[in-house]
């Protein structure tokens, strides 16, 4: 078997995608038209000119929209079916998906986007045998509100009262430059005690001084994106010692112009300096990605040994925010399917 199509075939889990970054174009379009809302493109070729990013702001721009061609419980539920069965084409067992709820959501009845995504993950479990967990992110910014202090709190509540349907992590999402990590303080302080988890994003398009504030102020136990990270070898050295694993999403870095291209991403790195780097989508629908041809870099683009590329697929299993003894009956499968594959290319 060759490398890629090792790569393909191997066991993987998830931990940085987007829900609303995952919808299919095509579904997108027929949520707009169903709800009346607005696109800039009418068809599939159009959607795909308005994805071509100008910046990170243009970014934002976009991902409010797709947010409000979501509406009904059923275009929830939609989402989340439609996004287990690209997952099991990919292999893929376990995901942690980071759902936004914007300033529309929190007006309305918690139901109209929980029962949702309640009833696609148990869907997606029993037809597909994928396993999808809940990350619910903060905007750091809102209507020119920082911290918007009604939809953190809404948010933050939503999470905690979510635990026992699938809700494993409070996170924190957007524009880094200008808006840091450190007033989100007391919201993450209530969700750990509740016991959930902490997976910030960091040191995207903000340097060190975010990942600090990240780990320092908000107990961050993973970090979304972190690969500015390597621009302080004390900061790394930390990441090691304390195995805060980093959601690393080369395509989503390139084309938001985080790294003008892969040959200068810090992916091998990082890897080298032991940090706990795992590879993922972050919103393939927008970027044209897959978790396969995420990880076929590994092998392609960034030329790492089969058993670095083994390293980093297990990672994210082994980073993943399941109960102990889930974690460790999940990792002990990957890391025998993985022999399984590689046996194959003896």
């Amino acid at each position: 078997m060759r490398p890629l199509e090792y790569v393909a075939a191997a066991p993987k889990a998830e931990l940085h995608l987007h829900f609303q970054g995952a919808i299919r174009p095509v579904t997108l379009l027929e949520l707009a038209r169903r709800h009346r809302v607005a696109l800039p493109a009418e068809d599939l070729d159009g959607l795909r000119a308005w994805f071509q990013f100008r910046d990170f702001a243009h970014f934002v721009e976009v991902y409010a929209i797709l947010r409000s061609c979501l509406v009904e419980p059923e275009d929830f539920e939609l989402v989340t079916y439609e996004l287990g069965s690209e997952l099991a084409a990919q292999h893929v067992r376990y995901a942690e998906v980071t759902f936004t709820p914007g300033p529309e959501v929190y007006r309305g009845p918690r139901d109209t986007f929980f029962g949702g995504l309640t009833r696609g993950r148990e869907l997606v479990r029993r037809e597909f045998g994928v396993d999808l967990r809940w990350i619910f992110d903060i905007p750091r910014r809102t209507v020119g509100l920082y911290p918007d202090l009604p939809l953190a709190d809404f948010i933050t509540d939503t999470a905690i009262d979510g635990r026992n349907d699938g809700v494993v992590a409070l996170g924190l999402a957007g524009t880094e430059l200008g808006y840091p990590p450190e007033p989100f303080e007391p919201w993450f302080d209530r969700a750990r005690a509740a016991g959930l988890h902490s997976a910030p994003h960091a040191g995207e398009t903000a340097g060190p001084a975010s990942v600090w504030g990240a780990i320092h102020a908000l107990g961050a136990e993973r970090l979304g994106h972190g690969v500015r990270a390597i621009e302080d070898p004390d900061l790394v050295a930390y990441l090691v010692e304390h195995r805060i694993a980093l959601e690393v999403c080369p395509t989503s870095n390139v084309s938001l112009g985080v790294y003008p291209s892969l040959e200068e991403h810090p992916l091998p790195r990082l890897h080298a300096a032991g940090a706990r780097v795992t590879i993922n989508t972050d919103t393939p629908a927008i970027f044209g990605t897959t978790l396969n041809s995420e990880a076929a870099l590994l092998a392609t683009a960034f030329d790492l040994s089969p058993p670095a590329i083994d390293d980093i697929l297990l990672n994210a299993f082994e980073a993943s925010f399941l109960p102990p003894e889930e974690r460790q009956a999940l990792v002990a499968w990957a890391r025998a399917e993985l022999a399984r594959e590689r046996s194959l290319t003896a």
